[in-house]
């Protein structure tokens, strides 16, 4: 992941966002500090390696509960943009043309 530059209210918005995560890095930071440092150096890698690395995705989920409420509340600016325009499919044979052609598909 690179960093981008932020604008000065993205900035902001990322301070926010750190702030309210700090809590629950740390609530989950504690029980795998705990458990590295309870752990022989044989034991480091294997099933406790496991119990780690599981944790990325739950930190992960709890970034994005955190940001999702803040930006919803935001709401959207302005009108939405139409939906894409949809034409009809050229028919897969000349057959088929000549068959749903004529009649608009309601005679065959």
């Amino acid at each position: 992941m690179t960093d981008r530059p932020l604008t000065p209210d993205q900035e902001a918005e990322a301070h926010v966002l750190l702030q309210r995560l700090k809590g629950a890095f740390e609530r989950e930071a504690v029980p795998l500090s705990r458990r590295m440092a309870s752990k022989e150096d044989r034991h480091l890698l294997g099933g406790t390696e496991f119990e780690v690395r599981e944790q990325g995705p739950r930190l992960g989920a709890q970034v994005l509960e955190t940001a999702l409420p803040a930006r919803k509340k935001k709401g959207t600016q302005g009108r939405g943009s139409p939906g894409p325009l949809v034409r009809r499919l050229p028919a897969a044979s000349p057959t088929a043309a000549r068959r749903w052609g004529a009649c608009g598909g309601r005679c065959a």
